[in-house]
């Protein structure tokens, strides 16, 4: 099964996760199909704290692909702050 989740980054105290596509079975940080965006859960400033490739992920979801919990939190978050603007 794919999915997407979360992948962790970053140095020690300071995570950075991608969003990426893979095969359930794949370690967290391993191997993936597609990076479809970032969360930077401790942004300042002028970072952006998330991106996300709506299009893409909208593709993988259709194709069958199911998002995390906190993935799926993500894209509602995304998807209501680009409504905004």
């Amino acid at each position: 099964m794919v999915r997407i989740r979360l992948s962790r980054g970053g140095a020690t105290k300071r995570p950075f996760y991608h969003i990426v596509v893979t095969d359930r079975r794949n370690r967290r940080d391993g191997r993936y199909i597609e990076r479809l965006g970032f969360y930077n859960p401790i942004a300042q400033g002028q970072e952006k704290p998330l991106e996300i490739n709506l299009e893409r992920t909208e593709y993988w979801l259709r194709q069958g692909a199911q998002a995390s919990e906190r993935v799926e939190q993500l894209i509602k978050q995304y998807r209501s702050s680009v409504a905004v603007q």
